[in-house]
């Protein structure tokens, strides 16, 4: 399925058109993408730190695991509304950028993860739970949500090199 035709209206719809002509507005929903991230990536790391018996050990794991699910929604809601409106200024280069396909792919396989693995799983008693999967469990889910950060900032960088690279070959030399 090729997805050029959506990328393609992204490029000309009324959210690109704010997106680029207001800079005001891309950076208070950037601002908003990136509390998304930190809600995401805090309850991650809280729950799996927790399965890994790092943190919170007072507090059973639970608890914790549950009051990270709901957080975790609200984190991944925010951050696919605000990055469909800041895909939209650049989503013709996006569709071209392998990196952001290689994010998009690990936040696929995150979410499939998390809502089905991770939830399912933790959802009966830990104590029946073997503690080897547990671990694994946790380790998994780190380890899928950082490759989706650091493909994530890697695409940033990879747009600004491609930007930075075309405007010094289009500016003259003196």
């Amino acid at each position: 399925m090729d997805l050029y035709p959506f990328f393609d209206w992204l490029d000309t719809s009324l959210l690109a058109d704010i997106s680029k002509a207001y800079g005001g507005v891309f950076a208070v929903v950037q601002m908003f993408h990136l509390l998304g991230m930190s809600v995401l990536g805090g309850m991650v790391l809280v729950g799996d730190l927790r399965l890994l018996n790092v943190v919170m050990r007072d507090t059973p794991s639970e608890i914790v695991i549950e009051n990270t699910h709901k957080w975790f929604g609200i984190g991944l809601a925010t951050m696919i509304i605000s990055g469909i409106f800041m895909s939209s200024a650049v989503s013709l280069k996006l569709y071209y950028n392998e990196m952001f396909w290689a994010k998009m792919s690990a936040l696929a396989v995150g979410i499939a993860f998390f809502y089905f693995v991770r939830r399912p799983l933790l959802s009966a008693p830990h104590e029946a739970i073997s503690p080897s999967v547990l671990k694994l469990m946790a380790l998994t889910s780190i380890a899928i949500w950082f490759t989706v950060a650091a493909s994530g900032r890697w695409t940033g960088f990879s747009c600004f090199l491609e930007s930075a690279a075309m405007h010094s070959a289009v500016e003259p030399k003196s």
